[in-house]
């Protein structure tokens, strides 16, 4: 155990406890918890960083996780695999597709741990398909006196709903059970097409394919859209100078530098947008799964995105274009598609979602763009990213998920003296007492 500064992916959240430790299995784990408790320190956990949020900073005891990422146990008749919390998404999914199996949906990011992915519902796209977390068939989850419970839909129904997305707030993810399904090939076809037209023909594009997103330029009229489908095509992997000049040079380094004269020449703004989306042809992957969902994310950014019920995206996709005109910043809005869930945190509960999103590349001012976009997001009783910038608190929350009190009382059950809390948890949840 050490104590070092935590900063997180983006550089912009960064803390400095007064432990830091790395157990390497449960028992360990079980030690550090209590030893903590017993000191009045409070714990957070560390999955990979990708947050855009103070979820994980504190001055007491940050767990490291990465230790704790083995598989556990692979059940090819149900599809079902035990893995530890630790594991990534991206570790996991070629493991995984070894034994035939994968992830019914994933996002364009596969850094975060499996634990951070879930706790924070981390989501991919697709009208027909539900989040991360819903594939959380168990949750295992260690308390502040360092036993573990086993919660699922039979030992503990409101424990299990609570868990898939807790923010960390219940106790220490250790391990958890994966529904998945046998895997499979994605077709994927990326290219550009007028805002106008797929604002006008939106349900089809989102219903007509399996996966279907979208990337705006506010200044360009041009929305570069990505429409992923299963197929029984045999996977056609790209090659490795192919994925690097297409995922990396371009996509990252040389938009990179576009962001770069953009946070330099604010002026220039309104002409990377429209070299942006003139320079994305067309394009197409045939490939696992896996690896068509997730591309390398280089640019460093800041972001928010909110979930909002799906038939307010066309209106508030045209909104936040217009807003975002109005503000300074070379990145683009993000629009994806969900099924709903019954977690009770989850951004996606209850209701068919829209998620939009907007990023601010590192070292702009990105608070008054933000607190404008969820000015609009509020109107649609928008529900924010638990890992990303939103300015809610438990006075604005409650009111906009169904079941808020009853997560509330499995939190009052699970952690009643408050271990697992900080600053963030107690803004956006309220105090445990």
């Amino acid at each position: 155990m050490t104590k070092s500064t935590w900063v997180n992916w983006a550089g912009e959240q960064r803390c400095t406890p007064a432990v830091v430790a790395a157990p390497r299995g449960v028992e360990e784990l079980a030690e550090i918890v209590t030893a903590s408790a017993a000191a009045g320190r409070t714990v957070r956990v560390a999955g990979s960083g990708h947050s855009f949020t103070d979820a994980v900073l504190t001055d007491g005891t940050l767990i490291d996780l990465g230790g704790l990422d083995r598989v556990l146990e692979i059940d090819t008749a149900t599809n079902r695999v035990r893995v530890e919390a630790g594991l990534t998404l991206h570790a996991a999914s070629p493991l995984l597709h070894g034994h035939g199996l994968a992830f019914p949906n994933l996002g364009d990011i596969d850094t975060q741990s499996i634990a951070g992915a879930t706790a924070t519902g981390t989501h991919g796209t697709g009208a027909r398909l539900r989040n991360i977390s819903a594939a959380l068939h168990s949750v295992e989850v260690m308390r502040a006196d360092g036993n573990r419970v086993e919660l699922n839909e039979q030992t503990d129904p409101d424990g299990w709903r609570a868990a898939r997305v807790s923010i960390g707030a219940l106790g220490v993810v250790t391990a958890v059970t994966l529904q998945l399904e046998p895997s499979f090939v994605l077709d994927l076809v990326e290219r550009p097409v007028p805002l106008v037209d797929v604002l006008a023909n939106l349900d089809e594009f989102v219903d007509g394919n399996d996966h279907f997103e979208f990337f705006a330029f506010a200044h360009s009229g041009v929305a570069m859209t990505k429409a992923g489908n299963r197929t029984t095509k045999p996977e056609q992997p790209r090659s490795a100078l192919n994925a690097w000049l297409n995922d990396v040079l371009l996509s990252n380094h040389a938009f990179t530098g576009m962001c770069k004269v953009g946070r330099r020449i604010p002026a220039a703004i309104p002409a990377i947008h429209r070299i942006a989306t003139q320079a994305g042809s067309h394009n197409r992957k045939i490939d696992r799964s896996y690896r068509v969902f997730a591309t390398p994310r280089l640019v460093k950014f800041t972001e928010m995105e909110y979930a909002i019920p799906r038939e307010h995206a066309v209106a508030a996709v045209r909104r936040i274009v217009e807003l975002t005109q109005r503000f300074r910043t070379p990145m683009p809005i993000e629009v994806r598609w969900v099924a709903p869930d019954d977690a009770f945190l989850s951004p996606a509960s209850g209701r068919d979602t829209c998620y939009i999103a907007v990023h601010q590349y590192q070292g702009m001012e990105w608070e008054p763009y933000f607190r404008a976009c969820e000015a609009v997001f509020d109107e649609y009783a928008g529900r924010p990213h638990w890992g990303k910038r939103h300015f809610q608190t438990a006075e604005t929350l409650p009111t906009r998920y169904p079941d808020f009190d009853r997560f509330t009382a499995v939190r009052r059950r699970f952690d009643p003296t408050g271990v697992f809390a900080n600053d963030y948890v107690n803004r956006v949840l309220g105090p445990v007492g």
